[in-house]
């Protein structure tokens, strides 16, 4: 089911986390802000909306590592209700896709509840100050390349990235729902 993320909350700061990589090594805040901000994604494997899309994800995340930019992709549906989220399958997606960031996963679900997540892809900028900036689409793509697409978010972030600041106007990413374990 597709759903969409609110519009950005200008200033919120980054929560804390410490999420188990695909590599093995656990990852928080400091470990891959950079020192012109951070962009934290919630990604899946199996999400037409994310295949859609992953491919200029790590391209851009390349070129916002060179703009002084970290980031994070985190994993944060119930695996057990969908086995093609799992640890071993995200290993394989990011060798895949030749992630150039971690990718974490959420097994509480208490990072995704912490930043108001709600779909994948939901993308999160924060400026050096980890205080929010962007939390907009990649680009106008959906479950099909736009081509020529105006790569939104890479700019907002090299923005922040130079200034602090986002954009004041910003398009909500769409994606799939996050799938939520049942409560206990």
């Amino acid at each position: 089911m597709a759903a969409t993320a609110p519009v950005c909350d200008f200033g919120w700061k980054a929560a804390p986390f410490a999420l188990r990589g695909t590599d093995g090594r656990t990852y928080g805040l400091e470990d891959v802000r950079g020192p012109n901000g951070l962009l934290v994604m919630f990604i899946c494997n199996h999400c037409p909306y994310v295949k859609a899309v992953i491919d200029r994800v790590v391209r851009d995340v390349a070129i916002l590592k060179d703009h002084g930019v970290g980031a994070i992709a985190i994993m944060p549906n119930d695996t057990a209700r969908y086995p093609e989220d799992g640890f071993e399958r995200m290993k394989e997606f990011a060798a895949a896709h030749r992630f150039g960031f971690p990718y974490a996963i959420d097994e509480t679900q208490a990072v995704a509840r912490a930043y108001g997540a709600v779909c994948t892809p939901d993308f999160f900028g924060f400026n050096a100050d980890l205080g929010l900036q962007y939390r907009g689409r990649l680009d106008a793509s959906k479950v099909q390349p736009v081509p020529d697409a105006e790569p939104e978010l890479l700019n907002a972030m090299i923005q922040v990235a130079r200034t602090g600041e986002g954009p004041r106007d910003q398009i909500p990413s769409m994606g799939c729902s996050i799938k939520w374990k049942d409560p206990v």
